[in-house]
């Protein structure tokens, strides 16, 4: 099976104040990391990226750090304060407190059986080349380099918790896109899932997204699926903030036993994805109305020890943050 060309339906209800919702944002992407000090200097310093917020929570032990590529016209509240989930393309690191003292406490980076799930963050910058070179000269290690393997146009650095990170150029001479440097933008985040159906239904129907591009892989037997929300005027798929790629891998969707790993199982690393709108909870109480016990809260819009947020599962077990764009830390 090469695409998403089951007949098996699973969620059709069009999910309205998704579908019609301008507010609805992909708003960040939640690694665990095992050190936040060695996290937070390595993005910033290899990756452009500035500290947005902290947040720490003494009572359950852990803190949140929120890193975005630019500072530049990010929206404010009316204090004057970043709404950090008003934004695209932020990248959240999460600590759980004494993490860092463990010398036998590794992360789960998603790319090693039998724990794979989680694929990688994705940069898209005007040079990948130029950029490449600079990131060795500064000792980031690669998981792989531009010359090696099939694909001469992308690479994979390394994070210290070895998580992956694939680097794109999105200047290119034919086709849709900006043709001159425009800043590095945080592109796409990847996870893996067993029936591409399934998942392009529910992200779709229940989350609004929009299906952008499918790139299919013969000879290597595996399908792309670009989703996202709007891609402004101006870019293409290889330089918008912030998308989601699914990968299919062909003939796990046929596989009773087979199961991805969603990250927040043991051992753990990959967390979530966020989406934030105007009214998550209209959107929550729709979802809920129409898809019943077909979807999986954890939790369900406010009913947790944080509120204003909801967590919902996708069809492999990933988890989706909701909340309010203009929430604040």
């Amino acid at each position: 099976m090469s695409t998403a060309t089951s007949e098996a339906k699973y969620y059709t209800k069009k999910i309205v104040s998704a579908a019609g919702d301008p507010s609805l944002r992909f708003n960040h992407t939640c690694l665990r990391v095992k050190n936040p000090s060695a996290s937070v200097e390595f993005y910033k310093k290899h990756f452009n990226m500035n500290l947005l917020a902290k947040k720490d929570f003494p009572e359950m032990k852990f803190s949140l750090y929120f890193l975005v590529l630019s500072k530049q016209d990010l929206p404010k509240s009316e204090k004057g304060e970043d709404l950090v989930f008003a934004n695209r393309g932020v990248l959240e690191l999460t600590h759980n407190w004494g993490t860092e003292a463990d010398p036998e406490y590794k992360i789960n980076n998603g790319n090693v059986e039998p724990h794979r799930g989680f694929g990688h963050i994705c940069f898209s910058v005007a040079n990948v080349e130029s950029t490449c070179q600079r990131l060795e000269s500064e000792g980031v290690k690669f998981q792989k380099r531009l010359v090696d393997g099939r694909q001469k146009d992308i690479a994979f650095a390394l994070d210290p918790d070895g998580y992956w990170i694939e680097l794109i150029q999105y200047v290119k001479e034919s086709g849709e896109g900006p043709k001159t440097d425009v800043g590095d933008r945080f592109n796409h985040t990847m996870i893996r899932v067993k029936d591409p159906v399934k998942s392009l239904e529910f992200y779709q129907n229940v989350l609004g997204m929009t299906l952008h591009r499918v790139s299919e892989h013969a000879n290597a037997k595996f399908t792309l699926y670009f989703l996202g929300y709007d891609v402004p005027q101006g870019d293409s798929t290889g330089s918008a903030e912030t998308l989601l790629e699914l990968t299919h891998n062909w003939g796990t969707e046929n596989d009773p036993e087979f199961q991805y790993h969603n990250g927040n199982a043991q051992p753990q690393g990959y967390g979530h994805i966020c989406i934030t709108c105007k009214d998550p909870a209209v959107l929550c109480e729709e979802i809920e109305k129409k898809y019943s016990d077909q979807v999986v809260w954890s939790p369900r819009w406010n009913h947790g020890k944080m509120k204003n947020l909801a967590f919902i599962k996708d069809p492999d077990g990933y988890s989706i943050e909701i909340v309010p764009a203009d929430l604040q830390l």
